[in-house]
C-alpha cells in the first residue's frame, strides 16, 4: 500500500491524470463531489480541469472510465467554461466510449452530448456526431444516429439543424450493417415528426422496400407536431412558458405546426442542377426560326430543363429575354402557353435568384392576358404567381399600378386576382398602408367598372387584403364606398383561405389569434420593420380588442378615427337637443342674446359645462354647432370670442372629436388666427383639434382655408401656427403635396410677413425632410431661393425636436406607420414620392437603343447623350424606361472606358432622376456597376463607387444584398472589384438594422479574399469581418469554414477570433439604424427623446474613478497565470478567449463604464475611452499602476487594430504612461514586459512614419523603466521576420541599444547576438544590409577590433563590405573627445531608430557551459515553464531561481581547488581547445556567481557576495579573480542602483535586509581593493562609475534613518579612500576629472561635485609618490577634455571657485613634479593648437623657472645624468620591462616607442641588449625603425604618418574615438600581425597595469567610457580565451616577474593531464 499512500496525498487535478487507474477513479469520485459542491459556475477552480476533461471521457480503464463519464456529465452542467471543451469531449465521446459494451457508458456518453447542447453548444455536437457516421465501426455509427435522434426528439428541429442530417441519411440506408439502417429508419420518422412531406425528396431515391416500411411508419404518427421537452440554457423564458400553457391546457397547435413546417424547406435539401450548359447549342437561333415547330422544339427543350425543382445559379438573362420575347410577340398561343410555363419553372427553381429578371417578365404576362383561352391563361397566371415568389410586391407595383387602369377588361381583371393570390402570401408586415393605400385607389376604381368580372376580381383583392391585415387596416381607404359594396368585401374576406389556413376575420374575437400568430412569419422576410418590435405585447397574455390588429400592423392611423370618420353631418334640430340634455337652459338661450355680457356670461357657464362633462356623454359636433349659432364666428366682443375659442380647445380635448366637429368650427378658427387679440386663442384650438383630428388632416384644412381668403395676417399667422405645430407634432403622415402649392402662393404674396413665415414654415420641414425639400422651389426666383437657402443654412446640424403632442391617442401607431413606411427610404425618400414624375418610356425609342448598341463608338455616345438629355430635359422620372436599362447595361462594360464613364454618369443622373423607384432596376442595372469597380483604371473605379453611392442613397441596401448577384461578383477574382466591393460592404453594414439572409452567399467569398494573394484584398477582407459578424454571427461564419482545406480554416478561425473580439454582443441592435440613417417623423422624435436622459446618466457614472485599487490584485493576476490557472498573454492575434479573460480580470478594477467603451465595436468609443484615461493618468496614478497590466494588455489588443485614428491616440497614451511611470520610479516588471513589449515591437514596422516614429520614441521612454538588455532578445527575434523593412528597423534598434548601453546588452551572449546580426550583412534587401552593417560598425565603435573575432566567419564578399564600412565610419568621423559628457551619454541612452520585432523564439546555436548551467537552473525551478528563450538571461534566471544557489559553494569549491595546481605549457604554437574548454567551466562558475551579485532577489545576492567574499579573504585563492574584477564591481553597481532605485522606495521589504546587503558589498569591496593586483584591474569606465555609486550611497540621506545608518556611512568613507589609493593611479586619477566633468554638466548636487573635488585634492597630495606610474598622456587628454567643455571663462561662471581651483592646483602639481617635460605628454590631443591646456602649461612652467630643465647636455653622459633620475638597476629593469610590453601590444607600440626613445635621451647608456636578445630579427629592426622616425619628427622634418599610431588607453576614449582620427592603412594589420605570429600570441591591455596587465587583456581591448556596465557582457565572451597560456607566453618572452609558479613537463603529457582533470570538472558538476 505504499504506493497508495503516495498518490492518496496528491491533490485531485494531478489524481486524474496518475498513471495508475485506482489513482484515477479515486481523482474521478472526488472530482464528481467536488463539482456538486462548487456553486459558483464562473469559480476559477473550474479553469483546473479544462484541459482534463477530455481525459475523463477517454480513460482506458473501464471502470474508471464510468466514473469519469460522470464527473465529466457533472463539469459541463455546472461550469461556466465547460462550452470549451465541446469538440474534443465529444469528440472523445464518439470515439471512445460509443463502442463500449457497457450500456451505461453509451448513456452516459448520450447524457454528455446532450448537456453540451443544452449549453448552446449543438452545432460543434451535431459536427462530430455526424463525423462519427463515417467511422468504421458499426457501434459507434448506430450510437451517433441514436444520439442524434434524442437530440432532436428532446430539442426539436430548431436547436438540431437538421439538413446536414437529412443529407446523410440516405447512405444510411444502404449500410450492410442491420443495426445501422433500423437505426436510421427511427431516424427518419423522428425527422418526419418535425418537418413532414419536406424528407420525402431527399429519400425518394432509397431502396423501394425501405421506402415503403417508411411510409407505414410515417402514417402511424399522430398529426399533431411534437413539442420541445428539452431547453437550452437561454430559453429558460420558453421553457417556463411553456410549462404554463400546459397547466392552463393551451392550444396553440396550429400555431406552432405552421411555425415548425417553415422550419426545414424541401427546397433546401435538394442539389442545384446545372441547365445552361445543357441547352441545345442552336437554343437562340431556332427560337427566331420562322417555323414554328423549330421554336416549338426550343421550347420544349428549355421546359424540361426548368422541370427541376433545384436549379444552379447563373446568367439566365439572355434566355429570360428569348422567353419574354415568346410570350409577348409570339402569334401561336401554344408557343405562348410552352413559353409561359418554363419561365414559371425557371422562376420556381431559382427562386429569390430569380428576383433580378421578374421587373422585366411581369409587365409582358400582364399585358399578355388580354389573351382569352383558358390554357394560356392558366400558363401565365403560374407564371406571374411563380414570379411573384421571388420578388416582393413593392418591385412590382409600379407594373401592376400601370395596367389597372387598362383598357382590355381581362387585363384588369387578371391583374386584381393576381394580386388576391399575392396579398395570400403577405403578412401584416410585408403589406404596409404605403404599398396597399396605391392598390385600394385602383380597386376602388374597379369596384364600379362596366364589367362584372372586374368587379368580382377587385372585390375578392379587397377581401384578401382586408383578411391578412385587418379591416381597421383597410377601412379607412374604403371611405367612399356604400354599404353594399363594404358588405360584399366582408363576405369575401371571410371565404378567404390563407395558406395557413387561417380563418381570422379582421375584427372582433378572431383579430386576438391574427395578432398573434402574425409575428413569427412577419420575422421571415429582411423587411423588419417597427412591427415585429411590439410582439411581445400581443402574445403577453388576452389584450385589448380592438389593439391587437392595429398595434402590430400599424396600418390604421387611429382607433377612434375609423368610427368617426364615417360620422355623417346631423341636422341643427338634433344637435340642439343633443346640447341642451348636457347644457343648462339659460344658456343656450342667451348664447345668441344681443347683450355682449349675456353671451359672455352665457360662454362661462358654457365653459364650465364643459369642464365637467364626462367624455362619453360629450356631444362634440352637437356643441360646436351651438358655438357656430348666430352671432358664431362673427362675434364683435373680443372676450366673449376669446371664452369661445378657449370652449373649442376643450371641446376638442375632452371629447370624441370628429373631422365633421371639426370642419363645423375651422373656419371660423383660421378668421380668427390673424386677430391681435384672439389670436393665440384660436392657435390653441387648432392644435388641440390636431392632436383630436391628426395634425396631417388639420394641417391641409387650415392652410387651404387661409389662402382661399385673402387676409395677409390669417396667412401668415396660419403658417406660423403650422409650424410650431410640426415641431410639437413631429412630422408624421404630413402630406406635403396637400399644401406644398399654398406655401409657394405665400412666397410670391406681396405681404413680407407672409412671406417670412412662409420661408420660417420651410425652415422647420427642411429639419425632417433635408435637402430633397429645396427640389420644390428650384423655379423660383434668385433672390428668394437665396432667402429659402439662408433659412436652410441656420438650420443645418440641428436635430428635431421630440414630439410632445399627438401621442395621445396615435402615437404608437403613427410611430409604427411611419417606421414602416420610412424604413429603408428617409425622410428624404419620403419626399421623393411626392414629386410629379414624367414617364420617358415614349422617348426611349428602338432608334436610341440601336443607337447606343452600335458597333461605331461615335455613335454610342450621341446615343448615350441623347439619353442623358432626355432624362435631364424631364427632371425627375417614373420607373419604366423601357428598353433603356437594357442598353445602358451593355455600355458598362464598353471597351471604350470614356464611354463607360459616360454610362456611369447618366446611372447617376438617374438616381437623382427616379428615386426610389430605382429599387426595381437594381437587379438589372445596379448590380453591372459593381461589375465596373474591377476595371484596372482607377478614375473608372471612382466613377463607379460614386454612383453605386448615389444609388445606394436612393434604393437602401436591401436590394443590394438579396439573391446572389453580390457573391457572384466577388467570385470574380478582380482584386480590384474584390478591395471596393469589401470596402463598400465594410461602411454600410454597420448602418443597418438588418440584413437578408442571402448575406451569408458572400461569407465563402469573403473568406477566399481573407486568402487573396493582392495585400489590399486580403485588408478589406479583414475589415468587413466583423461587419459581416454582426449581422450573421460567429457561429454561422465558423461554421462556414467546414469547407475550407484545413489550412485555410486555420488561418481563417484565427481571424474570426480577431474579428468577434471587436464585435459587440448583440449585433443587430436597433439603435444601429438609427444612427446611419435620419428616419422621420415620430419614430425619429420619439429614438430622440431617449439620448439626452441616457447622457445625463452617463455622466453621472463618469464622475467616479476610472480605476479601482484592488489590494495584491496585480499579484493575484501574476501568481493564477505562473499556476497556469488563466491563459498566459502570448498570441499572434486575439482570440476570443483572451478577450473574454481580460474583460474578465477588468472587470473588478475598471469602472463599468469605461469597460464597455474600452470594449464597444465603434472605434470612436475607443477614442473617447482613451480620452478620459489621459485625463485621469496624473491623478489616479497609483490606481493606473496597480491595473498597468490590464492596461497595457487592452493597448496590445488596439494594435491589432487597423484603423489609424485609434492607433495615434493609443500611441499618445503610452507615451504620458511611460512618463508618468519614469516620474513615479515605477519599474516594469517581467509579467507586464511579457504581455505589452513584443506587441509594441509589432508596430514598429508600421507603413506610416508618424506611427512609427511615436513607437521608436516609446521604446526610448521603455528602457527607462525596463532594462535595455531585456528588451534586446525581442529586437534579436525582429531581425528573422519575413518583412525587410521590419528587420532593417530591428537591426537599426539593436545598433543604437548597443551604443547607447553598450555590449552589456547583447543577450544572451555578445557573440552569439553578433553572429545572428552579422548573417543579415548579406541580405538580400539593401536597407537590411545597411542596417546590419550599421550596427556591427556601432559594435566596433565601442570594442574595437575584437568585433571580429565576435561575428565569427563571414563570407568574403560580406567582410570586404564590412572592413570598407568600418573604414568609413573612421574618415566620416573626426574622433571627438575621449570621454563623453554626461549629456551626450544621456542622449546615446535615448537611440530614436526604429526598431521592431515579432515575438519567435531564436536560433539556438550549440550553448557553452554558462548556458547550460543557466538552462539546467531554469528546469530545476517549476515555477518558470513558460520563459521563452528571449528571457533566459544570466540576470533573470537568476534573480528567480533560488534552488541552485544553495549548492554553488561546493561547485566554486571544486574548481577552484582544480585550478590552484600551477599549469606550465611551454612554447605551444597553437593554443589547445581542451585548455579553451577547462578555463571557460571555471570561467563559467565564476559568471555566474558573479551574475547572481546583481539579481533583485537581496538573498540570492547576499549568498552569491558571501562566496565571493570567501574566495577574496584567502590570498591563495584570490587569484582566481583576477579577469573578472570589472565584472565583478559592474554587478555590484548594478545591484547598488537597484537597491538605491526600488529597495530603498519599496516600504514592504525590511530595511534590516537591505543594510545587510550593504554591509555585504562594502566588504567585499574592501577586501577586494585591499589586494593592490586585483584593485590595478578596475579600468578607468568602471571605476567612474563606482565612486559615483559610493558618493551617491553617501549622500543618501535615507540610509541614515536605517539603525546603524551612520557606521555603513563610515564605512564607504574608508572603502573611497582604499579605493583611490590601491587602483591604477592612472585610471583613478582619469575617472575622477571626468566624473567631476559630469556632475558639473549634470548640475548633481553641489555635495556630489564637491565630494568628487575632495577625492581629487587626496589624489593631488599623494602626486609625489605615484607621479612616476602615472601615464601623463593620459591625464592631460583628460584635463585637455575637461577645458574644452569647460574653457576658463566658463569655469569661472560656475557659482563655486573650487573647480577651477582643483584643476589649476593638478596642473600646477604635475608641472612642478615633472617640470617642462611635461609639454612632451600632450602627445594624445590632436590639435593642440586649439588646446587651452598647453598655454596653461607653458605660463605655469616659464612661471616656476623650469624652462632650463630642457637643456640637458646630451652629449655629455655624466652630466646628463641628475642626482634624482639615477635608479638602481632593478628600478631600470622594471622600467625597460614595461617598455617593451607597450613596444610589443598592437595598442599602445607607439608610446611604448616614444618612451624608449626618451628614455635612451635621458639615460644615454642604458643598455637595451638584453631585452631584445630573445625577440626576432624583424622586432629589433622594426623598434630601430621607430626610433629613427621619432628622432626625424622631434627634429621637425615633417610629421611622418606613422602605420602604428593608435593611442587607445584601455577603453578610457569614447566608442566613436576608436582610431583617433588617423587612418589606417593594410599594411599596419600585416606588420602587426607578424609582430604577433613572432611573439607566439602575445596581447597586452593599455591599461597601464604593471603587474596584471597580460590578464587584463583578455577583458577589453576598446570597452567604452560611457558606462562600466558596456564591458561587461564582451568580457563574458572574451573570457573563452585561455588566460594562463597568455600568462605563460607572456613571461617567456618580457622576463615579467609575475607568474611564480613553473612546471616543465612534455606539451603532449600536460594536454593528457588537461583532459583528466576536464573530465574530472565535468563529472563534479553534474
Amino acid at each position: 500500500m505504499g504506493d497508495d499512500s503516495e498518490w492518496m496525498k496528491l491533490p485531485i487535478d494531478q489524481k486524474c491524470e496518475h498513471k495508475v487507474w485506482k489513482a484515477r477513479l479515486n481523482g474521478y469520485e472526488e472530482a464528481l463531489k467536488l463539482f456538486q459542491r462548487i456553486e459558483d459556475e464562473k469559480s476559477p477552480e473550474w479553469g483546473k480541469y479544462l484541459g482534463l476533461v477530455k481525459k475523463f471521457v477517454t480513460e482506458s480503464n473501464a471502470v474508471a472510465q464510468l466514473k469519469g463519464l460522470e464527473a465529466a456529465l457533472a463539469f459541463i452542467e455546472n461550469a461556466h467554461v465547460a462550452g470549451k471543451t465541446t469538440g474534443e469531449v465529444v469528440s472523445g465521446v464518439v470515439t471512445k466510449v460509443f463502442n463500449q459494451p457497457k450500456a451505461r457508458a453509451k448513456e452516459l456518453g448520450t447524457d454528455i452530448c446532450l448537456m453540451y447542447i443544452e449549453i448552446e453548444k449543438a452545432e460543434v455536437v451535431q459536427d462530430e456526431l455526424l463525423k462519427g457516421l463515417d467511422n468504421k465501426n458499426p457501434k459507434i455509427v448506430v450510437a451517433c444516429i441514436e444520439t442524434l435522434r434524442k437530440a432532436l426528439s428532446e430539442f426539436g428541429s430548431k436547436i438540431v439543424t437538421l439538413k446536414p442530417v437529412v443529407k446523410i441519411l440516405p447512405k444510411q440506408f444502404e449500410s450492410r450493417e442491420k443495426a445501422v439502417r433500423d437505426e436510421a429508419k427511427l431516424l427518419a420518422v423522428e425527422i418526419y415528426k418535425w418537418i413532414r412531406d419536406a424528407l420525402r425528396p431527399p429519400l425518394q431515391n432509397i431502396n423501394s422496400v425501405q421506402l415503403k416500411e417508411l411510409e407505414e411508419e410515417w402514417v402511424k404518427l399522430p398529426s399533431s407536431p411534437p413539442k420541445q421537452s428539452r431547453f437550452l440554457r437561454s430559453q429558460q423564458d420558453l421553457k417556463a412558458k411553456f410549462e404554463q400553457q400546459q397547466a392552463q391546457g393551451d392550444q396553440s397547435d396550429g400555431e406552432e405546426e405552421e411555425e415548425t413546417a417553415a422550419a426545414v424547406d424541401p427546397y433546401e435539401l435538394l442539389e442545384a442542377v446545372e441547365i445552361l450548359s445543357k441547352l441545345p447549342k442552336d437554343f437562340y437561333d431556332k427560337i427566331e426560326a420562322k417555323k414554328w415547330q423549330e421554336r416549338k422544339e426550343a421550347l420544349e427543350a428549355v421546359e424540361t430543363l426548368s422541370k427541376n425543382p433545384k436549379l444552379e445559379n447563373g446568367d439566365y438573362g439572355d434566355l429570360v429575354r428569348s422567353l419574354k420575347k415568346v410570350v409577348g410577340k409570339d402569334a401561336n398561343v401554344m408557343l405562348v402557353t410552352l413559353a409561359a410555363k418554363c419561365l414559371a419553372g425557371l422562376a420556381a427553381g431559382l427562386r429569390k435568384k430569380f428576383g433580378t429578371y421578374a421587373g422585366h417578365v411581369v409587365p409582358t404576362i400582364l399585358e399578355k392576358f388580354k389573351e382569352k383561352k383558358p390554357q394560356v391563361v392558366q400558363a401565365l397566371q403560374e407564371a406571374i404567381d411563380a414570379v411573384f415568389l421571388t420578388t416582393t410586391l413593392q418591385n412590382l407595383s409600379e407594373d401592376i399600378l400601370a395596367v389597372m387602369d387598362n383598357k382590355n377588361p381581362s387585363i384588369k381583371q387578371q391583374a386584381s386576382l393576381f394580386l388576391a393570390r399575392a396579398f395570400r402570401h403577405c403578412t401584416q408586415a410585408t403589406l404596409p398602408k404605403s404599398i396597399l393605400k396605391p392598390f385600394c385607389a385602383a380597386f376602388l376604381k374597379q369596384v364600379n367598372d362596366s364589367a362584372p368580372e372586374v368587379r368580382d376580381a377587385a372585390f375578392e383583392a379587397l377581401g384578401t387584403a382586408m383578411k391578412v391585415v385587418g379591416e381597421k387596416a383597410v377601412n379607412p381607404f374604403l371611405a367612399d364606398l356604400d354599404k353594399i359594396k363594404l358588405d360584399k368585401i366582408k363576405e369575401c374576406a371571410d371565404k378567404v383561405e390563407l395558406p395557413g389556413g387561417k380563418k381570422a376575420g379582421g375584427g372582433g374575437g378572431g383579430e386576438k389569434k391574427a395578432a398573434a400568430k402574425a409575428p413569427p412569419p412577419a420575422e421571415a422576410p429582411a423587411r423588419s420593420s417597427a412591427p415585429p418590435k411590439k410582439t411581445p405585447a400581443p402574445s403577453a397574455g388576452p389584450p385589448k380588442k380592438g389593439k391587437p390588429a392595429s398595434a402590430p400592423s400599424g396600418k390604421s392611423k387611429k382607433t377612434p378615427d375609423n368610427k368617426e370618420t364615417l360620422e355623417s353631418e346631423l341636422a341643427l334640430e338634433v344637435c340642439e337637443e343633443r346640447a341642451a340634455a348636457v347644457l343648462p337652459a339659460s344658456c343656450l338661450q342667451q348664447l345668441d342674446s344681443a347683450n355682449w355680457k349675456e353671451r359672455l356670461a352665457s360662454m362661462e357657464e358654457f365653459q364650465r359645462a364643459v369642464e365637467t362633462m364626462d367624455k362619453a356623454e360629450m356631444p362634440c359636433q352637437a356643441l360646436v354647432r351651438m358655438l357656430a349659432k348666430k352671432p358664431g364666428w362673427k362675434e364683435t366682443n373680443f372676450q366673449v370670442m376669446q371664452l369661445k375659442l378657449h370652449v373649442v380647445a376643450l371641446i376638442a380635448q375632452k371629447g370624441q372629436f370628429s373631422k365633421t366637429s371639426a370642419s363645423v368650427v375651422l373656419d371660423g378658427l383660421v378668421d380668427k388666427v390673424g386677430d391681435v387679440k384672439c389670436g393665440g386663442n384660436a392657435k390653441e384650438a387648432l392644435t388641440a383639434i390636431g392632436e383630436a383630428c391628426s395634425l396631417p388632416w388639420t394641417a391641409e384644412q387650415v392652410v387651404s382655408m387661409a389662402f382661399s381668403q385673402k387676409n395677409p395676417k390669417n396667412q401668415a399667422e396660419a403658417l406660423n401656427w403650422l409650424a410650431n405645430a410640426m415641431k410639437e407634432f413631429g412630422f408624421a403622415g404630413i402630406n406635403v403635396k396637400g399644401f406644398i402649392n399654398n406655401v409657394k402662393t405665400a412666397l410670391g404674396a406681396t405681404n413680407p410677413a407672409v412671406r417670412t413665415a412662409a420661408i420660417t414654415l420651410l425652415g422647420v420641414m427642411y429639419l425632417y425632410m433635408g435637402a430633397p425639400l429645396r427640389m420644390f422651389f428650384e423655379d423660383e426666383k434668385p433672390a428668394l431661393l437665396a432667402q429659402i437657402d439662408a433659412e436652410f443654412e441656420k438650420m443645418q446640424g440641428q436635430s428635431p425636436p421630440a414630439p410632445i403632442r399627438g401621442a395621445k391617442k396615435t402615437g404608437v401607431e403613427d410611430e409604427c406607420d411611419e417606421e414602416e413606411q420610412d424604413e429603408d427610404a428617409g425622410a428624404g425618400q419620403d419626399i421623393m414620392d411626392l414629386l410629379p414624375r414624367t414617364d420617358i418610356s415614349d422617348k426611349i425609342t428602338s432608334d436610341l437603343v440601336a443607337k447606343i448598341g452600335d458597333k461605331n463608338w461615335k455613335i454610342r455616345k450621341e446615343g448615350l447623350d441623347e439619353a442623358a438629355a432626355i432624362i435631364s430635359e424631364a427632371k425627375f422620372i417614373t420607373a419604366n424606361m423601357g428598353e433603356l436599362p437594357l442598353a445602358l447595361k451593355g455600355r458598362l462594360n464598353d471597351s471604350n472606358k470614356i464611354l463607360v464613364q459616360q454610362t456611369l454618369s447618366i446611372l447617376q443622373q438617374l438616381a437623382t432622376a427616379m428615386g426610389p423607384g430605382l429599387k426595381q432596376h437594381v437587379k438589372a442595372l445596379g448590380i453591372p456597376i459593381i461589375t465596373v469597380l474591377g476595371d484596372s483604371k482607377p478614375n473608372v473605379r471612382t466613377a463607379a463607387m460614386a454612383t453605386l453611392q448615389a444609388w445606394v442613397e436612393q434604393t437602401g441596401m436591401k436590394e443590394w444584398l438579396e439573391g446572389e448577384d453580390l457573391s457572384e461578383e466577388l467570385k470574380r477574382e478582380n482584386p480590384f472589384l474584390r478591395q471596393e466591393v469589401l470596402g463598400w460592404l465594410a461602411e454600410k453594414l454597420p448602418t443597418l438594422r438588418t440584413v437578408p439572409g442571402d448575406l451569408m452567399f458572400c461569407v465563402p467569398q469573403l473568406y477566399a479574399c481573407l486568402e487573396d494573394r493582392n495585400g489590399d484584398v486580403r485588408k478589406k477582407a479583414q475589415d468587413a469581418l466583423p461587419t459581416f459578424m454582426m449581422h450573421l454571427g460567429f457561429d454561422k461564419m465558423t461554421k462556414a469554414t467546414g469547407k475550407l482545406k484545413p489550412a485555410s480554416k486555420d488561418q481563417v478561425v484565427a481571424m474570426l477570433d480577431k474579428a468577434r473580439a471587436v464585435m459587440p454582443a448583440k449585433p443587430a441592435a436597433p439603435a444601429k439604424a438609427g444612427g446611419g440613417k435620419g428616419s422621420a417623423g415620430a419614430g425619429k422624435g420619439a429614438a430622440g427623446k431617449k439620448p439626452p436622459a441616457k447622457g445625463i446618466k452617463e455622466d453621472e457614472d463618469k464622475s467616479g474613478p476610472i480605476f479601482v485599487l484592488v489590494p495584491n490584485a496585480k499579484e493575484q493576476r501574476i501568481k493564477e497565470e505562473k499556476q497556469l490557472k488563466i491563459l498566459k498573454w502570448n498570441f499572434l492575434t486575439p482570440r476570443d478567449e483572451y478577450v473574454e479573460q481580460l474583460k474578465a480580470q477588468m472587470s473588478t478594477c475598471f469602472a463599468k463604464w469605461l469597460q464597455d467603451e474600452l470594449f464597444h465595436f465603434d472605434f470612436q468609443r475607443h477614442v473617447k475611452a482613451i480620452g478620459v484615461m489621459i485625463e485621469r493618468l496624473d491623478c489616479e496614478s497609483d490606481a493606473t499602476i496597480s491595473c498597468l497590466d490590464l492596461i497595457l494588455k487592452w493597448f496590445t489588443l488596439r494594435f491589432f487594430d487597423t484603423n489609424t485614428t485609434v492607433l495615434m491616440k493609443v500611441l499618445e497614451y503610452l507615451k504620458l504612461l511611460f512618463a508618468m511611470l519614469n516620474r513615479e520610479n515605477y519599474h516594469l516588471n517581467e509579467y507586464e514586459a511579457n504581455s505589452f513589449v513584443p506587441y509594441l515591437i509589432l508596430k514598429v514596422g508600421e507603413s506610416k512614419d508618424v506611427v512609427r516614429k511615436d513607437v521608436r520614441a516609446i521604446l526610448t521612454m521603455l528602457c527607462n523603466v525596463y532594462p535595455a538588455s531585456k528588451v534586446f532578445p525581442f529586437l534579436m527575434d525582429g531581425t528573422k521576420s519575413k518583412n525587410s523593412k521590419q528587420r532593417a528597423e530591428c537591426l537599426e534598434e539593436l545598433g543604437c541599444l548597443i551604443e547607447g548601453y553598450g555590449m552589456n546588452v547583447c543577450q544572451p551572449t555578445p557573440a552569439k547576438s553578433l553572429k545572428e546580426i552579422a548573417v543579415h550583412i548579406g541580405d538580400r534587401d539593401t536597407s537590411v544590409r545597411n542596417a546590419a552593417l550599421n550596427t556591427v560598425v556601432a559594435v566596433y565603435n565601442v570594442c574595437g577590433d575584437q568585433v571580429y573575432k565576435l561575428i565569427g566567419n563571414l563570407s568574403e564578399k560580406d567582410m570586404s563590405m564590412l572592413e570598407e564600412r568600418i573604414k568609413r565610419s573612421a574618415k566620416k568621423t573626426p574622433a571627438p573627445p575621449a570621454k563623453q559628457s554626461a549629456s551626450e551619454r544621456s542622449q546615446r541612452e535615448h537611440p530614436t531608430n526604429p526598431s521592431a520585432t515579432f515575438l519567435r523564439k531564436p536560433a539556438q546555436e550549440d550553448p557553452n557551459k554558462l548556458n547550460q548551467a543557466r538552462q539546467n537552473a531554469q528546469h530545476s525551478e517549476s515555477s518558470h515553464p513558460s520563459i521563452p528563450k528571449e528571457f533566459q538571461l544570466d540576470l533573470d534566471m537568476i534573480e528567480t531561481d533560488q534552488s541552485r544557489v544553495s549548492e554553488l559553494p561546493d561547485l566554486v569549491q571544486h574548481k577552484l581547488d582544480e585550478l590552484l595546481e600551477p599549469i606550465m605549457i611551454p612554447e605551444m604554437r597553437s593554443v589547445s581547445p581542451h585548455f579553451d574548454e577547462l578555463h571557460n567551466s571555471t570561467a563559467s562558475t565564476i559568471n555566474f556567481v558573479i551574475s547572481q551579485v546583481a539579481s533583485g532577489d537581496i538573498n540570492t545576492s547576499i549568498q552569491a557576495l558571501a562566496q565571493i567574499d570567501e574566495v577574496l579573504r584567502q590570498e591563495d585563492k584570490a587569484e582566481v579573480m583576477s579577469g573578472h574584477i570589472d565584472q565583478f564591481l559592474i554587478a555590484t553597481l548594478m545591484q547598488l542602483r537597484l537597491i538605491y532605485n526600488t529597495h530603498m522606495a519599496d516600504d514592504r521589504l525590511d530595511k534590516k535586509d537591505i543594510f545587510k546587503l550593504y554591509s555585504c558589498i562594502i566588504g567585499n569591496m574592501l577586501s577586494l581593493f585591499s589586494m593592490e593586483s586585483l584593485a590595478r584591474e578596475a579600468s578607468m569606465g568602471v571605476l567612474k562609475d563606482l565612486m559615483h555609486g559610493l558618493i551617491t550611497l553617501m549622500l543618501d540621506g535615507r540610509v541614515e534613518d536605517i539603525e546603524d545608518g551612520q557606521q555603513l556611512i563610515r564605512s564607504v568613507n574608508l572603502l573611497v579612500v582604499r579605493v583611490l589609493e590601491k587602483s591604477d593611479q592612472t585610471n583613478i586619477l582619469s575617472a575622477l576629472l571626468v566624473l567631476l566633468q559630469d556632475s558639473l554638466i549634470s548640475l548633481d548636487s553641489p555635495m556630489f561635485s564637491e565630494l568628487v573635488m575632495k577625492c581629487l585634492w587626496r589624489m593631488i597630495r599623494f602626486l609625489p609618490e605615484t607621479i612616476n606610474s602615472i601615464n601623463l598622456d593620459r591625464i592631460l587628454l583628460d584635463v585637455h577634455n575637461f577645458m574644452k567643455v569647460f574653457p576658463k571663462e566658463k569655469l569661472k561662471q560656475l557659482k563655486s571657485d573650487v573647480p577651477h581651483r582643483t584643476l589649476k592646483t593638478l596642473l600646477h602639481t604635475l608641472c612642478k613634479l615633472t617640470g617642462a617635460k611635461i609639454l612632451d605628454h600632450l602627445s594624445m590631443i590632436e590639435n593642440r593648437n586649439e588646446s587651452e591646456l598647453e598655454a596653461h602649461l607653458r605660463r605655469v612652467v616659464k612661471h616656476s623657472g623650469n624652462l632650463s630643465g630642457l637643456k640637458t647636455d646630451r652629449g655629455n653622459e655624466k652630466g646628463g645624468l641628475r642626482t634624482e633620475d639615477r635608479m638602481s638597476k632593478a628600478k631600470v629593469s622594471d622600467i625597460l620591462s614595461e617598455i617593451f610590453k607597450k613596444i610589443g601590444s598592437k595598442e599602445n607600440t607607439k608610446e611604448g616607442l616614444t618612451e624608449l626613445y626618451e628614455y635612451k635621451q635621458k639615460y644615454s647608456d642604458a643598455d637595451l641588449e638584453p631585452f631584445l636578445r630573445n625577440t626576432s630579427q624583424f622586432f629589433q629592426s622594426y623598434v630601430e625603425r621607430g626610433l629613427r622616425m621619432i628622432e626625424s619628427e622631434r627634429e621637425g622634418k615633417g610629421r611622418i604618418q606613422t602605420s602604428t599610431v593608435i593611442p587607445q588607453h584601455g577603453g578610457d576614449t569614447g566608442p566613436l574615438s576608436s582610431n583617433n582620427g588617423e587612418e589606417l592603412k593594410p599594411a599596419v594589420y600585416y606588420e602587426r600581425l607578424k609582430i604577433l605570429r613572432q611573439r607566439q600570441g602575445l596581447e597586452n591591455n593599455s591599461r597601464e597595469q604593471q603587474q596584471r596587465a597580460p590578464i587584463s587583456s583578455l577583458l577589453s581591448s576598446k570597452p567604452s567610457v560611457a558606462s562600466s556596465t558596456d564591458m561587461l557582457h564582451s568580457k563574458l565572451s572574451q573570457l573563452k580565451e585561455s588566460r594562463e597560456l597568455y600568462q605563460q607566453e607572456h613571461n617567456a618572452h618580457t622576463h615579467s616577474p609575475t607568474h611564480a609558479h613553473t612546471r616543465s613537463a612534455s606539451p603532449s603529457a600536460n594536454l593528457d593531464d588537461l583532459k583528466k582533470r576536464l573530465e574530472r570538472i565535468k563529472s563534479n558538476r553534474q
